[in-house]
């Protein structure tokens, strides 16, 4: 294997690496250790869009199910309790 393969062959090496550690969210602190980089907001983020995907499914049962007076108004103070927590 002659030098100019040999640094074509570290250089795709390397690229594949940080490709890696980018798509796994890894990176390096000032000491030199791997960490982590995942982001708080992002999980705030998605606990939210969660928890507001099972309000709207809590909300469109509500909306075309046959139920009384009764059982919507327990079903909407279900749902305002959430919101107190």
């Amino acid at each position: 294997m002659n030098p100019f393969e040999m640094v074509v062959l570290i250089v795709a090496i390397t690229a594949i690496a940080s490709i890696f550690r980018a798509k796994y969210r890894v990176g390096k602190d000032a000491m030199g250790n791997e960490v982590s980089l995942r982001d708080p907001d992002a999980d705030r983020l998605r606990d939210e869009v969660k928890q507001l995907k099972e309000r709207v499914a809590v909300l469109e049962r509500l909306a075309t199910d046959n139920n009384s007076s009764s059982n919507l108004d327990r079903e909407i103070e279900k749902l305002r309790d959430r919101d107190r927590v």
